[in-house]
């Protein structure tokens, strides 16, 4: 808990944001850094795609923020959040908090079986069936 305010980054909760959130760490325990300074950490290095070490040092300590992400992680943290941010994402648009069906796109892929039948012919730069 930090007294000092830091720069803003875009990648920051708003408080709007950290409203909805903020529920699922009631009852964690609370060191020196803020849960929502921990959360935004963890935006900004997903956000920038830049290593734990890279993190800036108006942040949490690296180690502390990746300790934060792997604890978060093993427990389930992560899940429940982007369920609860799908939840009001989808009340605020009119809708059921819950989805009723899902799709799933799929894609057809070759069995080995299929490839064994045909070779590749590395003189002639070509597929043939006879080049086994």
């Amino acid at each position: 808990m930090r007294k000092e305010k830091r720069q803003g980054y875009p990648t920051d909760l708003t408080d709007t944001q950290w409203a909805v959130i903020e529920p699922l760490f009631v009852g964690m325990r609370n060191r020196k850094w803020d849960k929502r300074e921990l959360v935004n950490a963890v935006l900004y290095l997903v956000d920038n795609g830049c290593k734990w070490r890279a993190l800036p040092h108006d942040f949490p300590n690296w180690k502390t923020v990746y300790s934060f992400f792997r604890r978060a992680n093993s427990t389930g943290l992560w899940e429940k959040i982007l369920e609860q941010v799908v939840k009001v994402t989808r009340l605020n648009a009119g809708r059921n908090p819950n989805p009723s069906y899902a799709l799933i796109d799929s894609q057809s892929v070759k069995t080995v079986y299929a490839s064994e039948q045909i070779g590749f012919d590395g003189g002639k730069k070509r597929k043939d069936e006879n080049a086994i």
